[in-house]
C-alpha cells in the first residue's frame, strides 16, 4: 500500500460522511412527502431524495481520489445511493487502520436497488420475453384500426407494448386498434401491454388563407419529354362523391346531371389556368364514378368550364368543383417580422407595395389563447420541432411580433398545425384538457397504462391521479412525458408525486425536449432523465426518431443505429409508425438482444469477447463462472 493511501482514505471518510448525513437530512426534510407514497414505493423515493442530496454537490475530485484507492466510484449508485456510501465508508475505514464504522443498515441494497427497478418495469411494461430486457413500444399507424394481420406480424417481430397517439385517428379507430390488438394475441401466444398517449394542450400554428381551389395532374414521361404513363383523374358527382380507388388520384367533382352522361371514349374538355384547352379521356366506369385518362399537364381552378364532347360535339357543361384548397406556407428569413395572432382570423403572407417594399408583415394564428397572457418580450419561441426560431419582440393588443432569428439561408417554410415551443414562457395551464378527459373516459377500461403530455408541475401528475381515481382506473400506470423545460427543472418533485399511485414511468420524449431546452443540451439532459428514473427505480422509455429513416425508407444511418443500441440504458424504447416498420422492428429486436450482452444501464457486462480470443490462447470462462451466459448473436 502506498504511504499516502492513510491519509487519503482519512480525508474521504469525513467527506463520504458528509455526503451521507446530507442525504438523510433531505429525506428527513421531505418525510411529509414520503409519507404520501406507495407503501411499496417509499425506499424508492427515499434513494430519489438520497441521490437527489449526492447530486447537489460537486464530487468530481472526491471520485478521482477513489479511483486512486482503487476503490467503486459514486457514477453507478443511482439505485442504491445509502448502500453504495456504506460500501466505500466501510473500505476507506479498513484502509485508515479504523474499526468497522457503526453505519445503521441502508433500506435498500445494491441487489435490491436493481430488484425494485426491475419489479418496477416489469408491473408497467409486463415480462420481458426473455432475449432482451429492453421492451419495445410501437406506435400504432391508422392502418392498426382495419388490419389485424399487421397486429400478428408486429407482435411476432418483437413488440412489446402498443402505443395509441391520441393527437391522431378517433376514439373508434383506436378501440379498433385494441379489438385487433386482442386478436392478434390470441393468434400468436404472444401477450401485449397497452399505452395510450394523451394529447395534452395543443400548441400550433392555425390556418392560413387559401389563395385558390385547384387540382394538378400530369403524366409521367421520361428523360426526352415523351408520356410513358398518362395522368389518372377520377370523375365524380359533386353531390354525391366517391373516393378514388386508387387514393393518389386527384379527383375532379362534376355535377350529378353531367356525370350520369358520360359514357365509355367520351372527351372532357377543360380550360387551364394558363387559357390552353387540355382534353380528358373517358376510359371506365367504377361504381358512379369514372376513371379519365390525360397526356397533357393540367392545372384547373375551381368553377372552371368542363365540357363533355362526343365525337367532338357538346353534350353537357359543368363547372369543376368543389376543389381543394391551395395554402402557400410562410416563408421566413433572417431579420424578418412575423406576427403571431389569435386563432380567430386565417394567417397570410407578407403583403409589398408596388415597388416591393413590405408594408404588412406575414402573421399565422396560435391554438393556445394562453400564449398571449404569457408571453413577454425578450423571450424564445421556436417552430415546427426548432426548424425556426425568433425572439419576441412586442406583445401587443394580444398578439405577438416575432423577430426571426434562427432559418435556412434561403428560409424555411412555416404551415399551419406545426408545433410551437416558448421554453422560457411560464404558461399557466393544465396538462389535461377536455379532450384528454373524454378520451380517457374512452380508454381507460382497455388500456395498461397512460402518457402524460406536456406537464409542468407535481400538480399535473396529482390532477391526473384524480381523474383516475373517478374513473375507478387507478390501477393504471402513468407514463410522465418530459417534453417541456419546466416538466424536466420539477422532475424530482414531478416523481414524488408520481410515485404514490404507482406504476409509473418516464418518456425521454426528446423532439419537444430538445427545442424547449436547446439541441447543444439535449444529451446532456436525457443523461440526468435517466439517472433520476434509476435513482426513483422508475422505468424510462427512449423515444422520438429511433431508427425513423429506416422506418420511412427500409435503410437506417449509421448515427441511427449507435442511437436505438444506446436504448439499452432505457427500460423500453419506441419506435413511430412508417411504411417499413415491421422490418424497423425486427431490426431493433436484433440490436438491443446484442446489446443486451454487453450493457446494462450505463454498466457493462464483461460478457465473453469473441474478438478477444487470440492465436494459440483459449478463453475458459468457465473458471470465472459456473453457468456461462450464452453469447448472443452469430
Amino acid at each position: 500500500m502506498k504511504t499516502e493511501h492513510p491519509q487519503i482514505a482519512k480525508r474521504l471518510i469525513t467527506a463520504l460522511t458528509a455526503l451521507r448525513d446530507g442525504a438523510l437530512a433531505l429525506e428527513a426534510t421531505y418525510q411529509d412527502q414520503i409519507d404520501q407514497v406507495h407503501p411499496d414505493y417509499r425506499d424508492s423515493a427515499c434513494n430519489l431524495l438520497h441521490y437527489i442530496s449526492l447530486r447537489q454537490c460537486d464530487i468530481r475530485s472526491l471520485q478521482n481520489d477513489l479511483a486512486q484507492l482503487g476503490l467503486s466510484r459514486l457514477g453507478q449508485a443511482e439505485a442504491h445511493v445509502m448502500d453504495s456510501l456504506d460500501a466505500i465508508l466501510r473500505a476507506l475505514h479498513a484502509l485508515a487502520g479504523h474499526p468497522p464504522p457503526a453505519i445503521q443498515a441502508a433500506t435498500a441494497d445494491m441487489n435490491d436497488g436493481h430488484t425494485l427497478l426491475n419489479a418496477h418495469s416489469q408491473a408497467l411494461f409486463g415480462a420481458p420475453d426473455g432475449k432482451r430486457s429492453t421492451r419495445i413500444m410501437v406506435t400504432l399507424p391508422t392502418e392498426a384500426a382495419g388490419d389485424a394481420v399487421l397486429l400478428e406480424r408486429l407482435l411476432q417481430a418483437g413488440m412489446d407494448v402498443v402505443r395509441i397517439n391520441c393527437a391522431h385517428d378517433s376514439p373508434e379507430a383506436w378501440l379498433a386498434m385494441i379489438r385487433n390488438l386482442r386478436e392478434a394475441e390470441r393468434a400468436t401466444g404472444r401477450s401485449c401491454r397497452i399505452h395510450a398517449d394523451l394529447a395534452g394542450p395543443k400548441l400550433r400554428t392555425g390556418p392560413l388563407q387559401s389563395i385558390a381551389r385547384l387540382i394538378e395532374f400530369k403524366p409521367g414521361r421520361d428523360i426526352f419529354g415523351r408520356v410513358v404513363e398518362p395522368a389518372r383523374i377520377w370523375l365524380t358527382s359533386s353531390e354525391q362523391p366517391e373516393a378514388p380507388v386508387n387514393a393518389d388520384d386527384p379527383v375532379l367533382p362534376l355535377e350529378s346531371s353531367f356525370i350520369q352522361l358520360v359514357q365509355p371514349g367520351d372527351i372532357i374538355a377543360v380550360e387551364d389556368t394558363r387559357g390552353s384547352r387540355r382534353r380528358l379521356t373517358v376510359e371506365e366506369k367504377i361504381g358512379q364514378s369514372w376513371l379519365a385518362l390525360c397526356d397533357q399537364h393540367v392545372h384547373l381552378e375551381q368553377g372552371a368550364a368542363c365540357t363533355l364532347l362526343r365525337d367532338e360535339s357538346p353534350i353537357a357543361n359543368s363547372p369543376a368543383g368543389p376543389l381543394p384548397e391551395v395554402i402557400l406556407p410562410l416563408v421566413l428569413k433572417l431579420g424578418d417580422h412575423l406576427m403571431l395572432t389569435p386563432n380567430g382570423q386565417p394567417g397570410h403572407n407578407a403583403e409589398y407595395d408596388a415597388h416591393g417594399r413590405p408594408v404588412k408583415p406575414p402573421s399565422i394564428p396560435c391554438t393556445l389563447p394562453a400564449v398571449f397572457d404569457a408571453a413577454q418580450p425578450g423571450q424564445p419561441i421556436w417552430f415546427d420541432d426548432g426548424k425556426i426560431g425568433g425572439r419576441i419582440v412586442a406583445n401587443t393588443d394580444h398578439a405577438l411580433e416575432v423577430e426571426i432569428t434562427h432559418a435556412a439561408p434561403k428560409g424555411s417554410k412555416l404551415r399551419p398545425e406545426k408545433g410551437i415551443n416558448l421554453p422560457e414562457t411560464d404558461l399557466d395551464i393544465p396538462a389535461l384538457t377536455e379532450k384528454d378527459l373524454a378520451d380517457l373516459r374512452v380508454l381507460a377500461p382497455h388500456i395498461d397504462m397512460i402518457g402524460l403530455s406536456f406537464l409542468r408541475s407535481e400538480q399535473d401528475v396529482v390532477d391526473l391521479h384524480a381523474q383516475l381515481a373517478q374513473l375507478n382506473a387507478r390501477h393504471l400506470g402513468t407514463v410522465l412525458k418530459i417534453e417541456t423545460r419546466q416538466a424536466f427543472e420539477h422532475l424530482p418533485m414531478i416523481l414524488l408525486a408520481a410515485l404514490r399511485q404507482p406504476p409509473v414511468g418516464l418518456m425521454v420524449a426528446r423532439g419537444d425536449l430538445a427545442v424547449e431546452i436547446g439541441f447543444e443540451r439535449l444529451a446532456e439532459v436525457q443523461e440526468e432523465i435517466l439517472w433520476l428514473g434509476e435513482a426513483a427505480h422508475a422505468p424510462v422509455i427512449w423515444a422520438t426518431q429511433v431508427l425513423e429513416s429506416m422506418a420511412k425508407s427500409g435503410l437506417p444511418t449509421r448515427a441511427e443505429v449507435s442511437d436505438a443500441a444506446k436504448g439499452i440504458r432505457a427500460e423500453c424504447v419506441m419506435l413511430n409508425k412508417g411504411p417499413y416498420l415491421v422490418e424497423t422492428l425486427y431490426f431493433l429486436d436484433g440490436v438491443l438482444e446484442r446489446m443486451s450482452g454487453l450493457q446494462s444501464k450505463h454498466r457493462p457486462m464483461l460478457r465473453r469477447l469473441a474478438v478477444c480470443a487470440l492465436p494459440g490462447s483459449e478463453l475458459t470462462p468457465q473458471e470465472f463462472q459456473a453457468d456461462p451466459a450464452p453469447e448472443p448473436g452469430p
